[in-house]
């Protein structure tokens, strides 16, 4: 169960990095109306007058870098990138240069670039807390937690009490699956904010993961009443409630989440499915009509509505539902099997035959695939020894 957005962390951290600060240059004459201009806060005018300069100096790295800085002001980004780069191919150690063009990169999302500007910068300046925080995420935002969790760890430890890096490494740690760190995070941020819902939030998901359920569902309920207003913190309960078919409440937990946000498809596609299982097929409908017309890329909804549709006795529409939800996802042995189902009340065997022997046959794969998971848990069992030969099987 993983249900926070994996940018979440990157978003609020950005509030603890510094913006781009100017490069130290010098300043002679010809660039001091340009510089007036900027401190003045006139940036269409600066950066008229540091363009104007660009070209009567075009071998000057100091116009291309103030360039660079005022696009990045205005969160251009990709134009302050090529402004930087411009400036380094002329001046590479210009101070303050590399950095900015690393958080120029970091801000647009290019974080392989920017690691390859802040790894060099923080092995000079190894105590340069805005530097290990940058390689964090860096390699948070392309996914690499286990390589992100030793700097975000380092920047909690120079900063304990900063709750915005404690929650970050917690996300690190729950996504890289390094579960005693999650405890041990979640630890820290509860001793700091005993009310924190998406601490416990993330425990719950932490424990989910470690099968420990009955953990976690405590654990998220405790989420609910630190903040029933804490984007997902619903939905986490209410689909641990619905792996254990606890789908009267589920159902609850998914509305709730609903009214905290009308449009979070994933609640409206799990109500609609709790209210299948409960054979709730009047309340589901017209969810799930609303799924389909608006959220066509998910399996569960067409097949739930095609169950709908057969108890209707819509079976035209049911059949659409289900082959709809087949292509979306052929390894889905429910769809078969009721397609297969729907088939045979229709008389036609055929087609019938086909969708169970499909169903059978994704059935035995994941028999086979447990079965191959299951042989490589060692045992305390004795190596099995070889049969003995009958005198009888020689003959």
């Amino acid at each position: 169960m993983r249900v926070m957005h994996e940018n979440t962390a990157i978003a609020s951290l950005a509030l603890i990095l510094c913006t781009c600060a100017m490069p130290a240059l010098a300043q002679s004459s010809p660039n001091q109306q340009a510089i007036s201009l900027e401190q003045q806060g006139k940036t269409a005018e600066a950066a008229a007058a540091w363009a104007a300069l660009s070209k009567q100096y075009p071998s000057n790295p100091e116009p291309f870098a103030h360039l660079g800085l005022l696009e990045a002001r205005q969160e251009h980004y990709p134009d302050a990138i090529k402004f930087y780069r411009k400036a380094m191919s002329l001046a590479p150690s210009m101070p303050g240069l590399q950095l900015n063009l690393g958080l120029a990169l970091f801000k647009n999302g290019d974080y392989k670039e920017a690691i390859a500007i802040f790894t060099p910068l923080l092995a000079a300046h190894p105590d340069d807390q805005r530097l290990t925080i940058l390689i964090g995420m860096s390699r948070y935002g392309i996914r690499e937690y286990a390589a992100a969790t030793p700097y975000l760890k380092q920047a909690v430890d120079r900063d304990p009490r900063n709750l915005t890096l404690l929650l970050t490494l917690a996300h690190s740690c729950l996504l890289s699956k390094q579960f005693p760190c999650v405890q041990d995070t979640f630890h820290r941020i509860v001793a700091l904010n005993a009310e924190s819902a998406e601490a416990d939030m993330l425990m719950g998901e932490a424990l989910d993961s470690m099968h420990e359920t009955i953990a976690a569902t405590r654990e998220l309920r405790a989420a609910v009443a630190a903040n029933p207003k804490e984007p997902n913190v619903h939905f986490a309960l209410g689909y641990l409630l619905w792996t254990q078919s606890q789908y009267e409440e589920a159902t609850q937990q998914f509305q709730a989440e609903i009214d905290n946000d009308p449009r979070h498809i994933q609640a409206m596609r799990y109500l609609a499915d709790s209210q299948i299982r409960m054979n709730k097929f009047d309340d589901a409908k017209p969810l799930l009509e609303k799924l389909v017309n608006t959220s066509s890329d998910n399996s569960m909804e067409h097949l739930d509505l095609g169950i709908v549709y057969a108890e209707q006795r819509r079976t035209n529409d049911a059949l659409n539902q289900f082959q709809i939800a087949a292509r979306i996802d052929p390894s889905d042995v429910n769809v078969h099997w009721r397609m297969g189902g729907l088939y045979r009340s229709l008389g036609k065997t055929a087609e019938a035959r086909a969708e169970f022997e499909k169903a059978k046959t994704l059935n035995k794969a994941a028999d086979d695939r447990l079965l191959q998971v299951m042989s490589r848990i060692p045992g305390d069992q004795q190596p099995a020894s070889p049969s003995p030969t009958h005198s009888s099987d020689n003959k």
